[in-house]
């Protein structure tokens, strides 16, 4: 079938990430859904710029969003462009589709005081569990690395004698990440607390597990941040992303240059990095509110 092959496609040769293909196919799923109950066919030499335009409508008459239904254009876009390579049809039904604009939403982050209290006043407890999950969230606020990231770390990405990981991000691509001192000395309690819980003596184990020693999930990793997270801040987003967007936006109110963030991020190209300095500007406004005395 075509969104089978597409879907291998999009899997094994351009290696998207797995949550990227389960969007990818869903969006997939409801296109076919909608046409099916619409117009009464699924077959793709059917499919005009007038259907893509209809399902576009009642998209945003569902009140989708606009960065959601972003994605699912993009989605059919990348799809008719493989029926064409595949010779499934001659032309693309989405040539003429307008993609609606979607405003900016400026990154949330978390004010350095706050950050500050979390790590120096929060009680994490003792014990195996409590170790894990402070290593957790200080990785991610030194590094500013995704959740994927982190949760595939293995204990042979980090070099211990330059304070660096390796860190294999979107579309398989490696990155090198300094860290501090302080952050060495924990990861070292940690891996000596798991080292002595669980005895794992296989080379290239991932670095974070479960207290069961298994491999640690993406939805433990959320819950812990999130229940930490609570413990400082009452923002209604409080996951592994704010403390990446945290990272960013304290380092760039620091004096650190764009495009040093940007490699720290692993983004691949500029201008996903310069929405953090609308943090940094409104900052600066507010600084300058308060303290010039004709402001």
């Amino acid at each position: 079938m075509t969104i089978e092959r597409y879907i291998q496609y999009i899997q094994y040769e351009k290696r998207y990430s797995k949550h990227t293909v389960i969007a990818y196919t869903k969006d997939l799923d409801q296109f076919f859904s909608f046409i099916s109950e619409q117009y009464e066919t699924t077959d793709i030499k059917n499919i005009n710029y007038s259907i893509v335009r209809s399902w576009l409508v009642n998209l945003m008459e569902n009140s989708i969003s606009t960065r959601t239904i972003n994605r699912k254009l993009s989605t059919l876009k990348s799809f008719f462009k493989f029926l064409i390579r595949e010779g499934e049809i001659s032309e693309n039904p989405m040539r003429k589709i307008i993609p609606p604009k979607s405003s900016k939403r400026l990154p949330v982050f978390i004010e350095l005081e706050k950050i500050n209290f979390l790590f120096d006043e929060i009680d994490f407890g003792e014990g195996f569990n409590a170790i894990r999950d402070k290593t957790i969230l200080e990785l991610f606020y030194a590094t500013g690395m995704r959740l994927s990231e982190l949760a595939n770390l293995k204990e042979t990405d980090f070099n211990f004698s330059y304070n660096t990981v390796k860190i294999l991000g979107k579309r398989n691509k490696e990155r090198i990440i300094t860290f501090s001192n302080k952050l060495k000395v924990l990861l070292n309690e940690y891996l000596t607390e798991k080292n002595k819980k669980f005895n794992l003596e296989e080379s290239g184990k991932f670095l974070f597990v479960t207290e069961k020693g298994k491999k640690i999930y993406n939805k433990l990793i959320y819950r812990i941040v999130k229940s930490y997270l609570s413990k400082i801040t009452t923002l209604n987003k409080r996951s592994p992303h704010v403390l990446r967007h945290t990272f960013a936006t304290h380092m760039l109110n620091n004096g650190a240059d764009l495009n040093t963030i940007k490699e720290l991020l692993g983004h691949s190209n500029l201008s996903a990095t310069q929405i953090y300095t609308h943090n940094t500007i409104d900052k600066l406004k507010s600084i300058y509110k308060q303290a010039h005395p004709r402001a």
